[in-house]
């Protein structure tokens, strides 16, 4: 009689998810320094794993940079969503766009990785999606409470990130971009006497395409500017 193979021991799961997690942390690390020139081989000696561990997990570096895209995007998903229950909605929105240009800041080899790789486009495109909705929400607070000025948008977001992820690109200092996020806070502000902005003469498909390609492409380049765009 045929017997039917049983799911591994409990022990046994536990350290396979261990080992795959080690795996996530040390790669990012080894991204974060080496951006796209590193390798799985890299990664393997920089976690202390075997390499036919790493190879085990992930068939090669698309998957694993597919794996830590998913991560980046369950935490920046879960920064917009903590904003959501801030019942001020200024202190969220502006909260959330710091948390999101810190990690932006802090993982700038990784972001080259994420979208300088094959999938790149196609990895942004799926943030976008994931937490397009949640910004949407917590801009229509901050316009009903009256905090943000009327004219400032979802699809503005993206372009402050790259703003902000610009001063640390080309200055090499990762903390610069907190002079400027201050100084576009204040502009993001409403006020009786705010001059009117120019309208966003774009669809918000287009404009989502020039975001991703503008972040792809620079992505592409040693050094670039790509981000995980909300």
């Amino acid at each position: 009689m045929a017997v039917e193979p049983s799911d591994p021991p409990p022990r046994r799961r536990r350290d396979v998810e261990r080992n795959r997690r080690r795996i996530l942390t040390g790669a990012r690390e080894v991204f974060r320094d080496r951006g796209v020139a590193a390798t799985l081989n890299d990664i393997a000696r920089h976690t202390g794993v075997g390499v036919g561990t790493v190879y085990r997990h992930f068939s090669d570096k698309e998957q694993l940079v597919d794996a830590l895209s998913d991560d980046m995007v369950e935490t920046v998903d879960g920064h917009l969503r903590t904003a959501l229950e801030e019942p001020d909605a200024w202190t969220g929105l502006t909260q959330a766009l710091e948390k999101v240009c810190e990690l932006q800041s802090f993982d700038r080899g990784l972001r080259e990785v994420m979208l300088g790789t094959g999938r790149g486009p196609e990895r942004a495109r799926q943030m976008r999606e994931r937490v397009a909705p949640t910004v949407d929400a917590l801009v229509a607070r901050a316009h009903e409470q009256g905090s943000l000025r009327a004219e400032i948008i979802g699809p503005d977001f993206p372009i402050l990130q790259l703003m902000l992820g610009a001063v640390t690109d080309h200055t090499g200092h990762p903390e610069l971009w907190r002079r400027y996020f201050a100084l576009l806070i204040d502009g993001l502000r409403a006020r009786p006497d705010d001059t009117p902005m120019p309208e966003l003469n774009l669809s918000d498909e287009a404009f989502q395409d020039a975001v991703v390609s503008s972040s792809t492409r620079s992505a592409d380049a040693a050094g670039g500017t790509g981000a995980a765009v909300l």
